[in-house]
């Protein structure tokens, strides 16, 4: 593995990106350490008519490379993992610096991305059709070709495992990628395309950078055939707009307000410990994170006791990371601040520290209720809002209203508790006793607000794909025409 760029070692130029054709750019983008402050480095936002060459350079590309033979993909797709691997540590370093995300972490998402391309290394080659069983002389099955040009709007929360997931079933099928990071590590971004993007055939790959003004251009280009988007509820909701003005096909993973449903028979310390890992993991900046939490009276009293001090031992180990940037830091603190207005307490946190960076302390509100924003709106930030419920099925209930639907987490001892809840709740994914956690491969559909599509796993493929029905069966046996040999 490569180390040899460090945040300490490396300039705050940038990594050059994946080259798009030369042109002004009216915008930069520049990015500051979360953690104390200290400048990363600016880059240029592209232009509008960089986005076309792109775009151009993609369809161009895609002909040949649609054509190409699945396993020889796969190979390329392999070869660019390795080429992945072995520079993990520099992406991580650049990771770090953008968002705040700790060395291990942001080094844990590096190689989870190398391990997604490798699994649509190996799942490409063996995307199947169906078959139908017709006439005895007859045949019908299913072939399936790439979509197009793919376009991959990704996020900066997990940077690399997300755009290389997308990218890996992207090109595993036929299509050609033009990705946009997020403008909150644009650096990153543009680097893990520039380790991928030599492993392919010019246009395949390409990367560009900017802001929303850049992925409005790409979602309204009718030459671009799916947008793969993972962020906020707002962004897909305007791609999906778009999407359906051009015909492009949406594949979204937004956000998420997931409940966690605490039920009277489990044990309030676990319990407290689960609510603690699912709301302060990665600074809360997950969209499957706990967002909200509804517990049983009969275990309340200790279990906030518990989850309490959780986040008080975080804080005092200093184990939570900085937010990504003052600016979500301020809307997570407004969340807060309105939550204690309208009555909530904050038995930890809730403060603004001193000093540089982005920081913001692992908080618990008590004493919430349905109408705070903090509870009808995603967080993304490492806040554990509480809400005391009288029965199991009050709870449930709570749980299951709102407008997002990404996931939800239920911790019983109750068989037939747990299968109501899976019954009642309309998300994505339902997790009893586990609040992260699940199989190799899996994948989900997130409802409503959180998006549409499955966003990773085989059934990706299938997102990334069209089907063609073919029909064959034998022409009539007759006699030909006049003077015809048979």
């Amino acid at each position: 593995m490569s180390t040899t760029v460090t945040p300490e070692s490396t300039p705050v130029s940038s990594p050059a990106p994946y080259p798009v054709p030369s042109a002004g750019t009216e915008d930069s983008i520049t990015i500051v350490d979360p953690r104390d402050g200290t400048p990363v480095g600016s880059l240029s936002a592209a232009s509008r008519t960089q986005v076309k060459s792109a775009v151009a350079a993609a369809r161009k590309a895609l002909p040949a490379w649609a054509a190409t033979d699945p396993a020889e993909r796969g190979r390329l797709l392999r070869n660019a993992a390795e080429d992945l691997q072995s520079r993990a540590g520099e992406l991580a370093a650049w990771n770090s610096r953008e968002t705040g995300k700790p060395g291990p972490e942001a080094l844990a998402g590096v190689r989870a991305g190398v391990a997604t391309l490798q699994q649509y290394a190996e799942l490409g080659p063996v995307h199947r059709g169906h078959s139908l069983r017709g006439a005895l002389l007859a045949a019908d099955y299913t072939v399936s070709g790439p979509r197009g040009v793919a376009v991959l709007l990704t996020p900066w929360n997990d940077p690399v495992a997300v755009a290389a997931g997308l990218a890996g079933a992207a090109l595993a099928v036929g299509n050609t990628v033009i990705a946009k990071p997020s403008e909150r590590c644009p650096h990153t971004g543009n680097l893990l395309m520039e380790i991928l993007a030599p492993h392919f055939p010019p246009g395949v790959v390409a990367a560009l950078t900017g802001g929303a003004e850049v992925g409005a251009q790409l979602a309204m280009d009718a030459g671009v055939d799916v947008l793969a988007h993972v962020g906020s509820s707002a962004s897909g909701a305007r791609i999906a707009r778009a999407a359906a003005l051009t015909g492009a096909h949406a594949i979204l993973e937004n956000g998420g307000n997931d409940p966690l449903l605490v039920d009277a028979d489990v044990d309030p310390r676990w319990a407290a410990e689960q609510a603690a890992v699912g709301a302060f993991s990665n600074s809360g900046q997950i969209c499957t994170a706990v967002e909200r939490i509804y517990v049983h009276r009969h275990i309340a009293e200790e279990f906030c006791t518990e989850l309490a001090a959780e986040a008080q031992r975080r804080n005092r180990e200093q184990s939570v990371a900085p937010l990504v940037d003052i600016r979500l830091r301020d809307a997570v603190h407004h969340q807060v601040s309105e939550a204690v207005a309208q009555g909530a307490a904050a038995a930890v946190g809730g403060l603004i520290p001193d000093g540089p960076g982005a920081h913001y302390p692992a908080t618990v509100l008590l004493d919430c209720s349905a109408e705070m924003l903090v509870f009808r709106e995603e967080t993304f930030g490492p806040v554990a809002p509480v809400q005391v419920v009288d029965s199991f099925e009050e709870g449930l209930a709570l749980a299951a209203a709102g407008a997002y639907g990404l996931a939800a987490t239920v911790l019983t001892g109750s068989l037939a508790h747990a299968q109501q809840a899976v019954a009642a709740l309309d998300v994505g994914t339902v997790k009893i006793n586990a609040v992260f956690g699940g199989a190799p491969g899996g994948s989900a559909q997130p409802r409503r607000r959180s998006g549409r599509g499955f966003g990773y796993g085989p059934e990706l493929l299938d997102e990334f794909s069209l089907t063609k029905v073919v029909h064959l069966e034998s022409p009539p046996v007759g006699p030909g025409p006049a003077g015809a040999q048979r």
